[in-house]
This record gives structure tokens, sequence and C-alpha cells, in this order.
């Protein structure tokens, strides 16, 4: 799971239909202070996250399809998923 900021809304006309209804989010890796810490990726929007908004994101594809209740065996071509937004990183 990575530490993120949101910085920008993906939006496509076209896209696979595992994606249909789903908000892409780009998000950057940042360290507990805020710092970029490694290249941005895409993810799937499972909290109505925002730009701006700090998240946590989950980087392995199963736990895509639990978050979206697929079988252990769906090929779904999901990646990584937001599952929360962070409201405060205490050190």
């Amino acid at each position: 799971m990575k530490l993120c900021k949101v910085i920008a809304t993906v939006v496509s006309t076209e896209k696979h239909p595992s994606y249909k209804g789903l908000t892409l989010l780009m998000c950057q890796p940042v360290d507990e202070t805020g710092k970029d810490a490694g290249d941005p990726v895409l993810a799937v929007d499972a909290v109505q996250a925002g730009i701006g908004d700090r998240v946590l994101v989950n980087s392995e594809g199963g736990g895509a399809r639990i978050i979206f209740g697929a079988p252990p065996t769906a090929d779904l071509p999901i990646r990584s998923v937001i599952v929360g937004i962070v409201d405060a990183v205490e050190s």
C-alpha cells in the first residue's frame, strides 16, 4: 500500500468494460512529509477521492478483485485502487 496525493482526473471515452462507471485518478506517491516519492500511478477510485486529497493506494490485483467483488479467478484488469482518504499522518 502506498501513500499518494491525487494530482489529476483521467477521462477516457473508450476503455475495457471492467472500467465502465469507474473513476480513474492519477496519484503521485509521497513520503510522510508530502514530498514526491516515485512515479505517478493510475488508480481506480473506490472512495470518492478528489484532486489534492492524500489517499492510500492498494497496488496489487488480488486486492482489487476483493474490493470490486470479483471471484479470485476473475481476469480483472485493475491493478491499483484508491482504498482510503488520509486525514492525517503522525510520526
